[in-house]
């Protein structure tokens, strides 16, 4: 990483922020201007979006959750599943009479769409009241974006490309005082044939862990009880840094910090989980017992074809030996119905596997071509109406799982992390092994761990109530 070079732009950055200022509080009325910043996708958008927030607050602006009355509106976009997409194509949309009502509003889209070429001009050429588009590798640069929108009047369209740098000291708004992400890495390279996230996110980087550790150790100060670590496959973490270091190393080091939290962490890739990261989430109590370790299919075939480098095999040791060494360990996984080829009789092998892990939860999806990547050229000849029918198959066999699961968790004691209120005089807390759990009790504990006993169970979630 060329520091001098960061250091350089980040400066230049800071000092258009302060221009900025002044240019918005004028621009909109000689007062604060309001800024309005939904994130769609995965938690690494989350965490993006929590960057443009604190590059927002340092620009003058104030938050705000209603769009009707924002000065600035800021779509951070997903480009995973088709889904996500036309949700933002349909938001943008509706943007249009607000945009018609007050001339001035700034709309930008940023993050994984616009990274793809065919989005970007298609929101160029079909909604020309977006004034800004930006890509994932130049989030670093949104103040000079946004300096540029609103001098000149004229539309910007800014798609990086991946310089291999990674920009510390962004300014941050995290959002919440509790529960907090921290990117130990950024990019992908294993390219699965489906995936259009190494293509729009880039090469696998990695945060010296000094800094990790340090940002780690500034949240726990600060009160945050659960803090989730984050990369595309956080196993292949210290690749490029020139210290040697790895993934359970950096894991250790978090979990040795002095104070009373709890930590997680996300994705994990079943390819490069080791032994090694499993033996030190059973040996640290603060590290929690769940693992999202993605097996997407159960066919030997189709594993291949999607480039995931591992076989079933090889997934069902890993998830043996980790709840060999983690009794309670809770595991969670992705599964892709329905990949082009797929027969009915690979899907059952896929459903023969979750029979035989006993996953705790499942997200699951029906195959979504991405525009970009090599599953979208391959043959497909099953209907989606099929696909959709092992979809459902699939969700029952699930279901059943997790209502045993739940079910045996009853009469047992927890500890949980009171997350948010659910309802009036009812909360949702959350076990280290992923699962909510209803409390009847005051709104003051939210942001507590507690104990808990179980003392119902539905299909999804428990029921309990506090001890003392």
């Amino acid at each position: 990483m060329n520091q001098t070079l960061t250091e350089k732009e980040l400066q230049k950055q800071e000092e258009i922020t302060d221009l900025l200022k002044d240019i918005l509080f004028i621009r909109y009325g000689n007062q604060q201007p309001k800024a309005f910043v939904h994130t769609y996708g995965c938690q690494q958008n989350v965490a993006d979006s929590e960057k443009l927030k604190g590059m927002l607050l340092k620009m003058g602006c104030i938050l705000t959750e209603d769009k009707n009355e924002a000065d600035i509106i800021l779509f951070n976009t997903c480009a995973v599943r088709e889904h996500a997409e036309d949700r933002v194509f349909g938001n943008v949309g509706q943007l249009k009479a607000l945009k018609k009502k007050k001339p001035s509003l700034l709309i930008g889209l940023c993050g994984c769409m616009m990274e793809q070429q065919h989005i970007a001009e298609k929101i160029y050429k079909s909604y020309p009241y977006v004034g800004l588009v930006f890509g994932t590798h130049v989030i670093h640069k949104f103040p000079e974006l946004v300096y540029h929108a609103v001098t000149s009047g004229k539309r910007l369209v800014e798609r990086g490309y991946d310089d291999g740098e990674i920009y510390e000291n962004i300014p941050l708004h995290r959002d919440g005082s509790f529960k907090g992400w921290l990117s130990i890495m950024y990019g992908c390279d294993n390219f699965c044939t489906y995936c259009i996230v190494p293509h729009v996110r880039g090469r696998e980087r990695s945060r010296r862990p000094d800094t990790v550790l340090q940002e780690a150790k500034a949240m726990v100060q600060a009160g945050y009880k659960d803090i989730t670590l984050l990369g595309q496959n956080v196993n292949s973490y210290g690749k490029g840094l020139s210290e040697q270091t790895s993934f359970p190393e950096l894991l250790r080091n978090v979990a040795e910090i002095d104070g009373d939290f709890w930590v997680r962490f996300m994705t994990s890739h079943p390819k490069d989980a080791s032994k090694e990261m499993i033996d030190i989430m059973a040996e640290y109590g603060k590290i929690c017992n769940h693992l999202h370790l993605p097996f997407q299919c159960g066919s030997n075939r189709i594993l291949k074809q999607m480039n995931r480098r591992y076989t079933r095999e090889k997934y069902l040791e890993i998830a043996e030996y980790a709840k060999s060494k983690i009794p309670d360990l809770s595991l969670t996984s992705d599964v892709i119905v329905g990949f082009p080829g797929e027969t009915y009789e690979e899907f059952c092998e896929t459903l023969e596997l979750i029979r035989q892990v006993k996953f705790t939860s499942l997200f699951t999806f029906i195959y979504s071509p991405r525009v970009g990547t090599p599953a979208a050229k391959f043959p497909d000849p099953v209907p989606h109406e099929e696909k959709a029918r092992w979809m459902a198959e699939l969700l029952k066999v699930q279901e059943q799982i997790a209502a045993q699961r739940c079910a045996g968790m009853v009469g047992n004691a927890y500890r949980v992390l009171v997350e948010e209120q659910a309802r009036e005089g009812v909360l949702n807390a959350r076990t280290q092994n992923n699962i909510i759990v209803e409390i009847e009790a005051p709104a003051a504990l939210i942001g507590t761990f507690q104990n808990v006993r179980i003392t119902q169970a539905r299909n999804w979630i428990l029921r309990g109530c506090l001890e003392s």
